[in-house]
């Protein structure tokens, strides 16, 4: 009996340790998930921790590598995000408008999983009774439901990440990528993959290069 006890003892410090290595080396996303993989990945390490740590028939070493091959697969995934667009929008997805200018984009709505219940609710939660209330209102990647009144400050949107342009916030914002590049290039920017994270905010783009 007590080396059941020195085996979770040990298992649970490899897993604690395991979690701070990558949390520290891949950044700090897991703690407060904005995204679907993010949330996925709190999923699986909870599932790793506590079903193997209590089970005798898997020894300290089988439970030492399936957290290094779980530590392994989150810093590939981690690098395959920050390097390919397309893989990252499949996996986190990105900002869907789901009212714009007072009215419903219904096929985004679709899109979205929301039915017309789900879209009133949300409404309501945020003490709007009536569509025609809202400018503009957006549900993020995380599911949190962004709403701006009329009369209201937009929020700022980031148009380019890590110097890639943001075409599904360029539709949100009713831009295109065209009067992007010029209203940059008016900046004095000349290279967007040189350019970190820029964000709009009232028609002014506000610029952060690496």
């Amino acid at each position: 009996m007590p080396s059941f006890y020195v085996d979770v003892a040990i298992k649970l410090a490899i897993g604690l340790l395991s979690l701070a290595i990558v949390i520290n080396i891949s950044g700090k996303g897991n703690l407060a998930p904005t995204s679907a993989s993010d949330q996925i990945q709190n999923y699986v390490l909870g599932g790793i921790i506590g079903g193997p740590i209590y089970n005798s028939s898997i020894s300290v070493l089988q439970y030492s590598l399936i957290l290094i091959i779980w530590c392994i697969l989150i810093l590939v995934l981690k690098w395959i995000k920050t390097n390919n667009l397309f893989i990252k929008k499949m996996l986190d997805g990105g900002p869907i408008l789901i009212i714009n200018q007072g009215k419903l984009v219904v096929e985004n709505c679709r899109k979205a999983g929301l039915n017309a219940h789900d879209v009133a609710f949300k409404l309501r939660s945020n003490n709007i009774c009536y569509v025609h209330e809202v400018k503009r209102a957006i549900l993020e990647q995380n599911g949190q439901f962004i709403i701006v009144k009329y009369g209201e400050q937009n929020p700022k949107f980031p148009i380019i990440t890590d110097g890639r342009v943001q075409k599904d916030v360029l539709d949100v914002i009713g831009k295109d990528e065209a009067w992007l590049e010029e209203t940059l290039q008016k900046q004095g920017h000349k290279n967007i993959k040189d350019i970190f994270l820029a964000e709009y905010e009232g028609g002014d783009i506000l610029v952060s290069e690496y």
